[in-house]
C-alpha cells in the first residue's frame, strides 16, 4: 500500500462533508478528480473504501484507512506548530463525551486550550468507543477500560449517580417507601435506550425494568429538568444535583444509593503535542480522581 498525502486528504474531505463534490469544493478540484483520487486509492488496497450514498459512508476497511488519514493530518499539524510556534494554525481534534460530563465538567476543563479546536460529539458513556474504533474521534471519555485497538487508555476519576426525584414526587408515587410495589409503578426517566442506570438500580431491588412506565428525556439539562419537573425520577450525577438537594429541591432515594460509574480517557496511541495537552487539562478537570495533573 503506497497511498499519498494527497489521496488521504481527499478520503477524508468525502467523509467530512458526505460527498464527492463537497470535498470537490473543499479540496478546490473537480469532482472528477476527487472521484479518481478514491478509485486509484481501492485500487491500491484492493478494497472498497467509500459507499457512494448521501452521505457518503466509509466502509470497514474505509474507516482503516480513514483513522491513518486523520493522525497524518494530526502530525502535519503538530510538525508545522512546532516549527512555527507563532503561527495561528489551531490542531482540530474531535473527540466524543457522554452528555453528563459535557454538562458538568468537561467544557470547563477545556476552556482554557489554546492551540486545538474541538468538535465534540455525545454519546452514552458504554457506548461513546465506537465513534473512536471506527476512526470518528481521536479521544474519549467514556467508561470502557479496555483500550480500542490503537488507543492508550488512562482512568480520570469517575461519576457517581444516585436516585434523585422531587419531595412531591416521592410523596405521591412512594407514601409508603420506596418499596418494588412502588418502583414498580412510579415513572422513570431516562437519558436514551442505551442509558442502562436506572435498569440497574431498579434490577438491584428486583424490579423487571421493561414493565416499568418511562419517559425519554435525551439531553443532560433536560434531563435534570424533567427530574426536577416531577415528570419520574432518574439517576443523577452528584455534580448535576448536589445543590439542588442542598436546597431541598430534590432528594435522595432509598437512602441515596450510588452508582458508580469510572470514567476513562482513551485516545489515539500518537506521540501528539495537541493530543497531550487536551489529555492533561482533561485529567485536571475530571471528578474524582482528576484534577492531578497530566496523564
Amino acid at each position: 500500500m503506497d497511498l499519498t498525502l494527497e489521496q488521504l486528504r481527499t478520503l477524508s474531505a468525502v467523509l467530512d462533508t458526505g460527498t464527492f463534490e463537497g470535498a470537490a469544493h473543499a479540496l478546490n478540484v473537480t469532482p472528477s478528480a476527487v472521484s479518481q483520487r478514491i478509485k486509484a486509492m481501492e485500487n491500491d488496497v484492493g478494497r472498497l473504501l467509500v459507499v457512494r450514498t448521501r452521505p457518503a459512508q466509509p466502509t470497514e476497511s474505509g474507516r482503516a484507512v480513514m483513522r491513518l488519514a486523520r493522525q497524518v493530518e494530526l502530525l502535519q499539524r503538530d510538525t508545522a506548530a512546532e516549527l512555527n510556534p507563532d503561527s495561528s494554525v489551531l490542531t482540530r481534534i474531535p473527540v466524543v463525551v457522554n452528555a453528563d460530563s459535557l454538562a458538568t465538567w468537561f467544557l470547563e476543563a477545556v476552556a482554557g486550550l489554546e492551540s486545538v479546536v474541538l468538535e465534540i460529539s455525545t454519546d452514552d458513556q458504554a457506548h461513546s468507543v465506537d465513534l473512536l474504533r471506527d476512526g470518528a474521534v481521536m479521544a474519549a471519555v467514556t467508561s470502557v477500560e479496555e483500550p480500542v485497538q490503537g488507543c492508550w487508555s488512562t482512568p480520570i476519576g469517575g461519576m457517581t449517580y444516585r436516585a434523585t426525584a422531587t419531595p412531591e414526587y416521592v410523596g405521591r408515587w412512594m407514601n409508603e417507601g420506596v418499596t418494588k410495589a412502588a418502583l414498580e409503578r412510579a415513572p422513570v426517566i431516562v437519558f436514551n435506550r442505551k442509558d442502562a442506570l436506572q435498569n440497574d438500580y431498579l434490577i438491584a431491588r428486583g424490579v423487571d425494568p421493561s414493565a416499568v412506565p418511562r419517559h425519554f428525556v435525551p439531553a443532560s439539562s433536560d434531563f435534570l429538568r424533567a427530574v426536577e419537573l416531577g415528570m419520574g425520577w432518574g439517576m443523577l450525577p452528584d455534580e448535576q444535583a448536589a445543590d439542588a438537594v442542598a436546597r431541598g429541591d430534590l432528594v435522595r432515594l432509598g437512602g441515596g444509593s450510588a452508582i458508580r460509574v469510572p470514567l476513562y480517557w482513551q485516545q489515539w496511541a500518537l506521540e501528539s503535542a495537541a493530543l497531550k495537552s487536551l489529555a492533561t487539562a482533561v485529567a485536571a478537570g475530571a471528578p474524582g480522581r482528576g484534577r492531578r495533573g497530566a496523564l
